[in-house]
């Protein structure tokens, strides 16, 4: 079969039962939503009512795989103590609000070596991975984000992701959010049928294709290898429909979420959306 669970990232400004409701009013059947302000540091304890209405949205659209995005903040490596302190912290406890809210995965950027090289960057990131692991709820999984590579970001490689896994022992509570257009800025061309195959076999090879969890779909306003994040509509960038008609119709993607991030979230996620759910051949 063809992706079944095909969603987008929703604003929360009315709380988060209400972008599950609003998610599913456009079609969606997976939702990705931020549990707190993704440009702040402290974050408001999570309310039961809060807890109670999104489980009531759940149960009413019968959307049971609800994403959650972390900070922009966060980077397990920062050079500076207390910003790593604080990241450490942030990630924590958005894992632990996730178990709180029923929320099974947490999206992170994990980090930027900001000038201390990726190795030692990528070391770093490991160690502090397992301690957030170690000090959250066994119901959430971790998923690091596949990045563009803009600045000294990791993760933009797929050696990055496995370098981490290999360091951390790969507990079963760490996997990955694949995001297409940041691979496609980071050299990965999956424009062309060839290239998203050789992509998702070298993803295989390296870290292997069961650690996906979660799928970013994108477009790209810059071309492939830019290093540049810039997103866009689905079918109107630089990387073409050719890669989203392949991946609504790859069979080990069926019941993987693959959420929308695209500009223009109010009048444009039912557009897109309504483009890969038109891109599924059964």
């Amino acid at each position: 079969m063809s992706a079944q669970l095909l969603g987008a990232h929703m604003p929360i400004g009315k709380g988060l039962g209400h972008a599950v409701r609003n998610g599913h009013k456009i079609g969606c059947t997976t939702v990705q939503v931020f549990t707190n302000n993704p440009r702040q540091w402290a974050a408001k304890p999570i309310k039961e009512e809060t807890v109670e209405d999104l489980a009531a949205a759940m149960q009413e659209t019968g959307i049971d795989q609800v994403i959650s995005h972390d900070t922009y903040l966060v980077n397990l490596c920062a050079p500076n103590p207390e910003t790593q302190a604080k990241s450490i912290a942030a990630l924590k406890e958005e894992l632990c609000r996730c178990s709180q809210l029923g929320i099974p995965f947490a999206v992170s950027h994990m980090g930027a070596h900001m000038k201390l090289g990726e190795e030692v960057g990528l070391k770093i990131v490991a160690e502090k991975a397992k301690e957030v692991l170690a000090d959250t709820p066994d119901d959430v999984t971790l998923l690091m984000e596949t990045t563009a590579g803009q600045g000294s970001s990791l993760n933009w490689q797929f050696d990055h992701i496995a370098a981490i896994l290999d360091q951390t022992g790969a507990p079963e509570r760490l996997c990955v959010c694949l995001d297409t257009r940041h691979i496609y800025a980071a050299g990965y061309d999956i424009s062309t049928e060839d290239g998203y195959t050789k992509t998702f076999d070298d993803f295989e090879r390296l870290v292997g294709i069961d650690r996906i969890k979660v799928i970013h779909c994108n477009d790209s306003k810059k071309e492939c290898g830019s290093r540049v994040d810039r997103h866009d509509h689905i079918g109107e960038g630089l990387m073409g429909i050719t890669p989203f008609q392949m991946l609504v119709n790859d069979k080990r993607f069926e019941q993987t979420p693959i959420i929308l991030e695209t500009p223009s979230a109010d009048d444009m996620h039912e557009v897109n959306l309504n483009k890969l759910k038109s891109l599924r051949k059964d």
